[in-house]
């Protein structure tokens, strides 16, 4: 309660108090007594010094990450590292030699140079092997002393968007060599090296035009890269080899995840899970239609549309634009967006989506296209392949809809600040003003090299958020974002929503407690389900084919609202 307020007769006092809609009508307990358990809290503010101070999974908090050793027979543990760094990727050479990774040159939390560093685990002593630049530092060690690493080059516009080779350095000579020369494409993202049993080949994923494939790679890089065959493959998400067989985990555009296993020799793969079974059953499961086009300077696009189940190419349907994230990834027919995909579809929409420059997956120049540049090139590829889209006879260009998260967030914002062709939009975990992005994220680096420093160019960063053309806005779009969310901090969208309300945008926004920057792929599964139900909620309210409103429309109404996707 506050504001306290005595009657002149001294018979009443009127105070103000936050209620629910469900405590308005209850009467209010105004007893109380002195408590004698309670103990006053300590203060426990958090003390910052590092330059990073949280990261991806949550603040920091003063704590390094170390190497540990569990003997089995002792049953005890001992710490084989030390000092104010972070380890990371153990990884075993032969028995007595532990590697491991620790960023330690200049201030650490600085830059992105890793010292791959042998152990040997009786004497202790450290020797540094080499070092590697980027965000994924993964190696796999052989027990000959041979590393096989990933790398990628730090030039601007910086190693997110630079091909990721592997390298492969011999600890006897101190010789390093690429071996993935032969490759115009990247190595897969989260993909470590994987060597065989006889530590003669190498095994990578490699994306490549809406796939993610398995390559045979040779460590003298003596020739070329050679795709294993694993049947009709359209998206490995990891792998395992041994005993010249590869296990690995595939998602197709007619079911999520499942564990295949092939030989390296090629030949169909055998298939060992089938954990969707059941539910794909029950389900009208829609397999996507390639389309390609071509954008401004003679770039072709790669994307994929679903058409709802019952489709009739006489009818119309309105249209979803969905944009993936990086934005230096590749989207496929498959992988975390499958579901998402299908449940719009499933409600009557026609869902597209594409790889614009940025993407992975066609080569260095298409991702450093939109180097420095977002909201150029990828506009255009994005505007580009919507027009092919709408120009479906099938497809109604009056009823058109766009969402995306992170950097799909970021497009979002950004085209319904440069274009008014779509009926609603909603933008999700978006990067929406770069300079407090760059003062908040982990990855601050990446505006570093794209955008320079904020205080030497801060026309650039201004020029560069999608906050900055508010008052152009005349789509009807909702924010998602979530409380913990620590790769894109939650006041993008803080601001986003100031400046749409300010400027008279419909608009409402939604924040989920407790989540993090994953939120539509490891939520917490009520709000999984919740942000699914208000994106679609959202584009039936705009849409000319569905008869319900956008949103609830106030928080005390919202109480009665429950989610129907099941």
């Amino acid at each position: 309660m506050s504001d306290p307020t005595w009657s002149p007769d001294g018979r009443y006092i009127a105070f103000t108090q936050k209620t629910t809609v469900d405590e308005r009508d209850a009467e209010l307990d105004l007893e109380w007594e002195n408590d004698p358990e309670y103990e006053r809290e300590e203060p426990s503010p958090r003390v910052i010094g590092r330059l990073v101070y949280r990261e991806h999974g949550g603040y920091i908090d003063g704590r390094r990450q170390h190497l540990y050793l569990y003997d089995i027979e002792a049953g005890n543990v001992e710490r084989v590292t030390d000092g104010a760094f972070d380890w990371a990727n153990p990884d075993w050479g032969n028995a007595g030699t532990l590697y491991g990774t620790v960023r330690r040159t200049g201030d650490p939390d600085d830059n992105l140079v890793h010292d791959i560093v042998a152990i040997d685990v009786n004497s202790g002593d450290e020797t540094t092997v080499t070092q590697t630049t980027g965000w994924d530092p993964s190696f796999s060690a052989t027990t000959d002393g041979r590393i096989a690493f990933r790398y990628s080059d730090d030039e601007e516009p910086g190693p997110s968007m630079r091909l990721t080779e592997i390298r492969v350095v011999d600890r006897e000579t101190g010789e390093e060599w690429t071996a993935t020369e032969g490759l115009s494409r990247r190595v897969y993202r989260g993909c470590t090296p994987v060597w065989d049993d006889a530590e003669e080949s190498i095994y990578v994923l490699v994306p490549n035009e809406g796939v993610v494939r398995l390559y045979e790679l040779d460590p003298q890089n003596e020739s070329e890269p050679t795709l294993v065959d694993t049947g009709k493959t359209e998206h490995i998400e990891s792998m395992s080899v041994s005993n010249n067989h590869v296990a690995f985990v595939q998602s197709t555009s007619k079911a999520p995840s499942d564990v295949f296993v092939a030989t390296t020799e090629g030949g169909e793969p055998t298939r060992v899970s089938r954990l969707n079974d059941e539910y794909l059953a029950k389900r009208d499961v829609q397999l996507p239609e390639e389309v390609w086009v071509e954008s401004e300077d003679e770039t072709d696009v790669q994307g994929w549309m679903l058409t709802p189940p019952d489709f009739d190419e006489d009818e119309t349907y309105p249209a979803i634009l969905e944009i993936h994230g990086g934005p230096s990834i590749m989207w496929t027919t498959s992988g975390t967006m499958w579901h998402e995909f299908q449940l719009l579809a499933s409600m009557g929409y026609v869902v597209a989506w594409c790889n614009p420059r940025g993407s992975t997956g066609y080569g260095e120049d298409h991702t450093l296209a939109i180097g420095g540049d977002w909201g150029g090139p990828d506009y255009r590829d994005l505007m580009a392949f919507m027009d092919e889209i709408a120009g479906q006879t099938y497809v109604d260009d009056s009823n058109l809809f766009v969402t995306g998260g992170s950097f799909g967030g970021f497009m979002t914002s950004w085209i319904v600040g440069h274009t008014n062709r779509f009926s609603g939009a909603v933008t999700q975990r978006g990067v929406y003003d770069q300079i407090a992005q760059y003062g908040a994220t982990d990855t601050y680096h990446s505006n570093e090299k794209q955008l320079g420093l904020p205080w030497e160019d801060p026309i650039k960063y201004w020029e560069s958020s999608p906050v900055a053309y508010a008052d152009r806005v005349k789509t009807p779009t909702l924010i998602i974002h979530s409380e913990e969310d620590y790769r894109v901090p939650v006041h993008n969208a803080d601001t986003l929503y100031r400046f749409y309300r300010k400027n008279g945008v419909e608009t409402r926004y939604i924040r989920y407690p407790r989540e993090g920057h994953e939120l539509s792929r490891s939520g917490e599964p009520g709000h999984v389900v919740d942000r699914l139900e208000r994106i679609l909620r959202w584009f039936n309210g705009y849409s000319d084919y569905h008869d319900e409103p956008p949103v609830v429309e106030t928080e005390e109404t919202e109480r009665d609202w429950k989610p129907t996707v099941g």
